[in-house]
């Protein structure tokens, strides 16, 4: 595959946003979770300067809202993602509104090539 001149393999680029559909969020929880899980994963990304960020932010940040039925389906989902290498952040809830504090609401993968998450996310329901 080839590199662009930082380093990063070319391909089209994704963040997965995983929600836990147990939990049966609102509509604008989830949206919140996953915009919690967006951020984490860019700021996590800034700190380790991973070269894949820019490539990700120049094809427009595409991102995806999937959701799983439980909470094992999520780590099983975590587990395999950090066998690939890539990047996984957890949302954990400050139970203000809907759930108790520090359920886990939402996972988020990546930016990461699409080649890579599609094997550990592509079978899941869109949000």
């Amino acid at each position: 595959m080839p590199r662009n001149p930082r380093g990063a393999e070319r391909g089209e680029r994704k963040m997965a946003l995983v929600l836990r559909g147990e939990l049966r969020l609102s509509v604008g929880k989830s949206a919140v979770q996953a915009a919690h899980a967006a951020v984490m994963l860019v700021e996590q990304a800034r700190r380790r300067d991973e070269s894949g960020m820019a490539e990700w932010l120049a094809q427009g940040q595409k991102k995806i809202a999937l959701v799983v039925g439980t909470l094992d389906e999520m780590v099983d989902i975590e587990r395999r993602a950090r066998a690939r290498g890539i990047a996984v952040v957890w949302v954990e809830d400050a139970g203000f509104t809907e759930v108790a504090p520090g359920t886990r609401t939402c996972l988020g993968l990546g930016p990461a090539l699409a080649s890579e998450l599609d094997p550990i996310t592509g079978s899941l329901p869109l949000l």
